[in-house]
């Protein structure tokens, strides 16, 4: 799991990876902390997809970018699944779990 931080990061996550999951996260969320949780228990037991993912808070520009460029409303958490520059699954606050992130792995 890799945190990403500019525009210019996430367009080479794009480029340079097929699939990839992405959070964004609240670093004063008590329900961000627990989503966040989640992914990094799937990310640590699924290495098959590469993670990523940003703090809301120091990464404001790129959060405001994905949610503009790919037309998917702004939440944090958000767990954003991507494949060939595509969101092809997305979900929010406790729709993040290890279960939910392995079964939208299969629409990748």
């Amino acid at each position: 799991m890799k945190k990403i931080e500019t525009i210019e990061q996430f367009e080479e996550v794009l480029n340079n990876n097929k699939t990839a999951f992405i959070v964004k996260h609240s670093l004063t969320c008590p329900i961000s902390a627990a989503a966040f949780d989640e992914y990094k228990q799937y990310a640590d037991t699924h290495k098959d997809i590469d993670t990523f993912y940003l703090a809301v808070q120091e990464a404001r520009p790129l959060s405001n970018y994905i949610a503009e460029t790919f037309e998917v409303r702004h939440e944090s958490p958000q767990a954003l699944l991507f494949s060939d520059r595509s969101v092809v699954w997305n979900a929010s606050h406790g729709g993040i779990t290890v279960d939910s992130l392995q079964e939208a792995s299969t629409k990748a």
